[in-house]
């Protein structure tokens, strides 16, 4: 039985290579059956089918298993995917030279091409935008292929939910967190979520208050410690002082963070700084 098997896989395997090799044509070139479109960079599964690298690759990371789409084959480990060479494949060739194109306006280039090429996806966990070529390790590698890839973003490293890839314009009072639309109707549906903006004038005040309050408390610290200067016993209250003292550079200390936080004009940069920062 394992001979047959092992045969049925064999010939389905050779029977899709040379469809792939067969025709010269538009309208002969075999097309995968996810996109639709003709083979980009075609890979072969252990049950014989063949797809796209980027279409079975994608479609295994919105799955979250490794199964063939068509004959529903369930792969336990992620199988080694290694491109067909076709000779007529869309973007057949190292880097793509073939589908080399100007960027338009609006793309977004790949930040591993030496000559800008369009990006197709961003991942979130690299920080980085990728073309078709330079996206195959993230559909190859089982760890890369944890990673998320969103539509491309033009600024990764700004404010985008590390889940789905949008951008954090909400905050969750309840959880005390920036989360991005998606996230306030999925994980914290039904918490009491506005958006960044108006929290962030929220905090804003609040910090204006403890500030006047920290310059209170600091002016009252130096005014103990002058009437100590002024006392005949300073001897005896030395230790005092010192206490005095210590405790004034504290409270300047966290007037200083509290002043670079007020100063920051971007909410979103306000909000997330506001929430590492120590209790003020």
């Amino acid at each position: 039985m394992r001979a047959r098997s092992s045969k049925r896989k064999n010939s389905s395997f050779k029977a899709s290579r040379t469809s792939l090799s067969r025709g010269s044509s538009m309208s002969d070139r075999p097309k995968c059956c996810i996109c639709l479109d003709v083979f980009s960079r075609p890979v072969p599964l252990p049950c014989g089918h063949v797809f796209c690298l980027s279409c079975i690759g994608e479609y295994w990371r919105v799955q979250g298993q490794c199964l063939c789409p068509l004959c529903k084959a369930c792969f336990k480990s992620r199988p080694q995917l290694k491109v067909l060479e076709t000779g007529f494949s869309q973007c057949d060739g190292d880097e793509g030279d073939g589908c080399q194109a100007p960027l338009r306006a609006g793309e977004v280039p790949c930040d591993l091409c030496p000559v800008p090429r369009a990006a197709l996806k961003s991942c979130v966990e690299c920080l980085a935008s990728y073309c078709d070529f330079h996206l195959q390790p993230h559909y190859q590698d089982a760890e890369l292929g944890r990673h998320l890839l969103v539509d491309v973003v033009k600024n990764l490293e700004g404010p985008v939910c590390k889940v789905h890839g949008r951008q954090l314009e909400w905050f969750c009072r309840t959880d005390q967190t920036c989360i991005c639309a998606i996230c306030a109707q999925a994980d914290h549906r039904g918490h009491r979520a506005v958006t960044v903006k108006k929290e962030a004038m929220r905090k804003k005040v609040q910090l204006k208050r403890k500030h006047s309050r920290l310059a209170q408390t600091i002016q009252e610290r130096l005014s103990e410690v002058e009437e100590l200067k002024l006392t005949a016993e300073i001897e005896n209250n030395k230790d005092l002082m010192i206490e005095l003292e210590e405790d004034t550079a504290e409270l300047q200390r966290r007037q200083d963070e509290v002043d670079q936080l007020l100063q920051m004009d971007d909410n979103l940069h306000f909000l997330q700084r506001f929430l590492l920062a120590a209790p003020l």
